[in-house]
């Protein structure tokens, strides 16, 4: 089976842990773990999140006034060898000798008219408390967003519509080759109106770019992994309910917030229409059900 896992956030950094190559590299591994459990037999492609990490290495860019800051794109391409490489190498201790990994950078491309451009949603980097946020955003000139009661910078998210490297990832993974790819939702870029290709000022929702990844490279399973086992109605509630299995017209009448499970069920639903296989949507630490079938929110077709 061709399994296409979106990794969340939560399984390179953990939310509120500082910032160290440390606390990474022991989230990385704890995931790796659950992914080497499930290698045997399939065909793994791993797509992940790196908002903190685009976050981080914008303020430590900030911090060195004798140049202009690195732009989002280039961050974007710098934390995906970065994660990549630690990723390669964890699962690298647990799978067979023989198993060949690769990180592959990947650019993606956008729509210059997307709305998203006008109204920033994508949050990277840290949490501050109120003052902090709104002293960075005027020095630095971001927009900034409520994150529970804290704040974060948000950016633009554009919705992914082209993976460049699309030929050259399945090569590699009709070759038995574990790839790890899209990370961060992948590097963003348009075309001019000169037909020339450059970097945008954006970062794309991982779970969108994933749910493309997995359609063109004709998945069987896309697994959206994250910290919760499952999709809930009335989250945060006494009422509230994990859903089982569910289609995506039943998804469509309820309501999810726009920064946490709303793209994970937009890209699970976007996937399944486009090509009638599942989309589930749970806890790395329940992936090996999650595969089986017996564990977090499979969006089906019936």
């Amino acid at each position: 089976m061709r399994i296409v896992i979106a990794l969340g956030g939560n399984a390179l950094l953990r939310r509120g842990q500082p910032m160290t190559a440390e606390n990474q590299r022991g989230n990385i591994a704890a995931a790796a773990e659950r992914i080497a459990a499930i290698a045997p037999g399939n065909e793994i492609v791993v797509a992940h999140g790196n908002g903190p990490q685009v976050g981080l290495l914008a303020l430590q860019a900030a911090s060195y006034h004798e140049v202009e800051p690195y732009p989002l794109d280039v961050l974007g391409a710098q934390t995906e060898a970065m994660i990549g490489y630690v990723i390669e190498q964890e699962l690298g201790n647990l799978l067979p000798p023989e198993q060949s990994l690769a990180t592959v950078l990947t650019m993606i491309e956008v729509d210059p008219a997307d709305p998203a451009f006008g109204h920033p949603t994508k949050p990277i980097g840290p949490v501050y408390d109120r003052a902090t946020a709104e002293r960075l955003a005027a020095a630095g000139g971001w927009t900034i967003a409520a994150d529970g009661d804290k704040f974060r910078r948000v950016v633009a998210s554009p919705k992914p519509r082209r993976i460049f490297e699309i030929g050259p990832i399945r090569t590699l993974v009709e070759h038995g080759t574990v790839v790890i790819c899209a990370g961060g939702g992948g590097i963003p870029t348009m075309y001019d109106a000169d037909g020339t290709l450059h970097g945008v000022e954006a970062v794309i929702d991982k779970d969108l770019a994933s749910a493309l990844l997995a359609e063109q490279l004709d998945a069987d399973l896309l697994v959206i992994a994250t910290d919760v086992d499952g999709v809930y109605t009335g989250w945060g509630t006494q009422e509230q309910t994990r859903l089982g299995r569910v289609t995506p017209d039943e998804l469509e009448g309820m309501d999810f917030a726009t920064g946490s499970m709303g793209p994970k069920v937009d890209a699970a639903c976007g996937f399944t229409r486009a090509t009638g296989q599942d989309a589930v949507i749970g806890a790395l630490t329940d992936i090996v059900g999650i595969v089986k079938g017996t564990a977090g929110t499979r969006v089906s077709t019936g």
